[in-house]
């Protein structure tokens, strides 16, 4: 467990050592409990939508549902640093707009940090977020908000083509001043080969074993995803199933008129 709160400054420095540890959440009751277990970063994933919303995706997100989940989380005083997702579209907005999101989680919903999904072309527009001081978390690799596009989700570094390409995009990244980055759904040997051509942390989910550090969504980590989970993720607890029983024993004490207990 962190000492002290992680800083975008004190991340970077982990680049090839103790690796980061980052879980997505929604609420404060999710970020209590992350907070709690010593994360380093709470990320608020427009996977909210298909999460905890009951959307078929991230693309209906809105900015103002990141910023009332991303100020939940905020409240309860995770001592991680909480890191909010630019939602479908956003980042793709001239400069002026783009920014203006990033300053509502900032200011609104009081996050530290935001992820942007997008390599080499947003980099430019990046570099003058970092410059007006928004620390951003480049997410390259499967970009959740460009499925209706890709028709599908994939994985990438497939081949030596996709590989140079992920290369690319990292380092245009770096260059634009991100403090780290996320690689989603790469083949393993390609992550390496990313991981290692960049000087700052490159945290994987679905990306193998040789990234900087995992991310993983909270309820794929404990069980409390109904229905499909992906392949790479591994149950650390079987929530649900506390869950569904403690509800049917509730349930069942109502009924039975054991609860509330007779005076």
């Amino acid at each position: 467990m962190a000492d002290k709160k992680p800083t975008p400054h004190t991340l970077r420095q982990r680049k090839g050592g103790e690796p980061i540890v980052a879980i997505t959440a929604y609420d404060a009751v999710m970020a209590h409990y992350a907070g709690e277990a010593g994360v380093d970063i709470i990320l608020v994933g427009d996977s909210v939508g298909n999460t905890v919303l009951g959307l078929p995706g991230t693309v209906p997100v809105t900015l103002d549902m990141m910023v009332h989940h991303s100020a939940a989380v905020v409240r309860a005083q995770p001592p991680a640093l909480v890191v909010a997702d630019v939602p479908f579209g956003e980042a793709h907005f001239d400069f002026r707009r783009v920014l203006m999101s990033c300053q509502r989680l900032m200011q609104e919903a009081g996050v530290d940090a935001v992820k942007i999904e997008g390599g080499r072309k947003l980099a430019p527009k990046i570099a003058r977020l970092v410059e007006a001081g928004v620390p951003v978390w480049g997410h390259i690799g499967l970009m959740p908000q460009q499925v209706k596009q890709l028709g599908r989700y994939k994985k990438f570094g497939v081949n030596d083509a996709e590989t140079a390409a992920l290369v690319a995009d990292a380092q245009a990244l770096e260059a634009a001043g991100c403090f780290a980055l996320l690689l989603e759904m790469v083949k393993p040997e390609a992550a390496k080969i990313v991981t290692e051509a960049v000087n700052i942390p490159v945290v994987g989910i679905g990306a193998g074993a040789d990234c900087d550090g995992q991310i993983l969504v909270f309820t794929d980590a404990l069980g409390l995803t109904p229905g499909y989970v992906p392949g790479f993720v591994q149950q650390f607890a079987d929530a649900g199933a506390v869950f569904r029983q403690g509800l049917s024993d509730y349930a069942s004490a109502v009924r039975g008129r054991r609860y509330p207990a007779s005076r």
